[in-house]
């Protein structure tokens, strides 16, 4: 029986590969797909960490750009998790200002 982490971890996954096989079929992360990856599964967090002045598509464009070590215009799934990592920080600053959490 899977717990409950390796159950997230799972989905993570299966999330990242439903969007990097849209097009061209790959194991990775054209920068539309990261675009609509985002907007469609991470409003929370864009909304949450969008720099002040910055409209929300440069803030993508930028955090692309920076995740894309290998500069070639991709993401594979290990650029992928520094952005995924900030998104789980603001999940849980989230989680300690939402009163059903206990916290």
């Amino acid at each position: 029986m899977k717990t409950l982490m390796e159950k997230a971890l799972e989905c993570i996954v299966n999330i990242f590969h439903q969007y990097a096989i849209r097009n061209p079929m790959d194991d990775y992360l054209q920068f539309k797909e990261f675009e609509k990856l985002l907007k469609e599964q991470a409003q929370p967090f864009l909304k949450d960490t969008l720099p002040p002045g910055m409209n929300q598509d440069a803030y993508i464009k930028k955090m692309f750009e920076k995740a894309d070590k290998s500069r070639d215009g991709k993401l594979k799934f290990t650029e992928f998790l520094p952005v995924l990592e900030l998104a789980l920080i603001d999940a849980h600053n989230r989680s300690h200002r939402l009163p059903e959490t206990g916290h």
